[in-house]
């Protein structure tokens, strides 16, 4: 008896629950990565000190804030800027060199504690 294709039987064999779509993995769609919703760390307009800690292959520098890739034009690895936030993407941001940055980043982050201020102040 020969098998009549035309009535939605499918050549390939049952496709189970994955519908009629045919995706070859079961899923539906493509996977959203969950950190697309996350808020940025970082937004147009800002000024972050950063340190370069590797070169992209079109030369860009790379540096990260809180894990978040930012791009950096005509920059250097090693070098420690002052980065304006010109664009930012869902997982990168690009960035121009505004100068040599006032603090070393990881130092920019942690507050400076009130025994260490009044120490200098006694000195003084």
């Amino acid at each position: 008896m020969p098998r009549d294709f035309g009535r939605g039987d499918d050549r390939r064999g049952d496709r189970g629950d994955r519908g009629d779509r045919g995706d070859r993995h079961g899923g539906s769609g493509r996977g959203i990565n969950p950190n697309y919703f996350l808020p940025k760390p970082v937004k147009v307009g800002d000024e972050v000190d950063v340190k370069i800690e590797a070169m992209a292959s079109k030369g860009d520098g790379i540096a990260k804030k809180d894990g978040f890739v930012i791009f950096v034009k005509d920059a250097k690895e090693g070098q420690t800027l002052r980065v304006k936030i010109t664009e930012v993407r869902t997982r990168f941001a690009m960035g121009e060199v505004l100068g040599e940055a006032e603090s070393a980043p990881e130092e920019a982050s942690s507050a400076e504690s009130p025994s260490d201020s009044e120490e200098s102040e006694e000195e003084a």
